[in-house]
């Protein structure tokens, strides 16, 4: 889909589990705080319910340690810009910051689609910034 305003991705409350487990399995940072790991969720739901859940589950499965405030990704597995994010022009917002964009970037998961992001957000969203 090239152009037009990005449509509202309904999903069930596991489908944002599995979304949100999958985003912090490929985060590039070696540890972040837990603050900066709800920012990151955050992008994917903003229920402290369900983002509650998504850390929970990450962390019964192995996905990431959390020890005294601190999350550490256990994956090793990191987003590939050229394979795993597709960039489509029109007039988008930001998930994660909520400016106005022209260039949407959406990150590919196995879970579902993850976007749209600025330039400099999904840089900071998958841990390379």
């Amino acid at each position: 889909m090239v152009g037009g305003p990005t449509p509202a991705v309904e999903r069930s409350d596991h489908e944002t589990v599995e979304l949100g487990v999958e985003l912090l399995a490929h985060l590039e940072h070696a540890e972040l705080d837990l603050a900066e790991a709800v920012d990151r969720v955050e992008t994917v739901t903003t229920d402290p319910h369900l983002t509650r859940e998504i850390l929970d589950t990450a962390e019964l499965r192995g996905v990431i340690d959390r020890e005294e405030g601190i999350v550490r990704p256990r994956s090793g597995e990191y987003v590939s810009f050229e394979a795993d994010v597709v960039a489509r022009e029109g007039e988008f917002t930001c998930r994660r910051c909520g400016a106005s964009i022209s260039t949407g970037h959406f990150v590919q998961f196995e879970a579902g689609e993850h976007g749209p992001f600025g330039s400099s957000c999904i840089r900071k969203v998958t841990g390379r910034e």
